[in-house]
């Protein structure tokens, strides 16, 4: 399915400010807390990379999504195309891709609980680089969702969950090539 995904994530500094904060704010839960694993692929001359697109196989409970993403558009907010599926057996999957010739460049985890509120899904990430808070949904939805947790638009984090790795790493003096997991396997 084609859609167009508008987001942005905010920063706490812990899942129960988070929580508190979302709460507050009148969003009801929809998808309680658990882990999702996510792996990025990518062709070996990292075309997808370079065209500012990702390819994303994502599992939780048991099921697996896939899902492409355009490049990002200019604006306030995060804006790009999404094509997003599930799919039967995302192991088996990422299998057949890697036959393909694209590889796995990139995994990370987090622990995920999904709120609704108006026209928006308000997502609180727990990762292994801190806690964010992500909305989605349209752009009016966005801002007063952001107004309601206490927050403006400059405090908008538009950036992805690799790119703020990498940042953590360089702060922190670790190698941004590795994953962004909770354990090592």
């Amino acid at each position: 399915m084609l859609m167009v995904e508008r987001e942005v994530k905010l920063q706490f500094d812990d899942p129960e400010q988070a929580r508190a904060a979302i709460r507050a704010a009148g969003a009801t839960p929809l998808r309680s807390r658990r882990l999702q694993e996510d792996v990025l692929l990518d062709t070996e001359d990292e075309l997808l990379r370079r065209q500012r697109c990702v390819l994303r196989i994502r599992t939780e409970a048991g099921k697996s999504l896939l899902t492409f993403k355009g490049p990002v558009q200019p604006g306030a907010v995060k804006i790009r195309d999404e094509y997003e599926t599930v799919v039967g057996d995302g192991e088996v999957l990422r299998h057949v891709l890697e036959e393909l010739g694209l590889h796995v460049w990139f995994r990370y985890e987090k622990y995920r609980e999904e709120y609704a509120a108006e026209d928006v899904t308000i997502a609180l990430d727990e990762t292994p680089v801190g806690t964010f808070v992500e909305i989605e949904g349209g752009e009016p939805g966005i801002l007063a969702m952001t107004r309601a947790l206490g927050r403006t638009s400059a405090d908008f984090i538009l950036d992805s969950y690799r790119s703020l790795f990498v940042q953590h790493c360089a702060r922190h003096g670790f190698d941004g090539d590795d994953h962004m997991l909770f354990t090592e396997e």
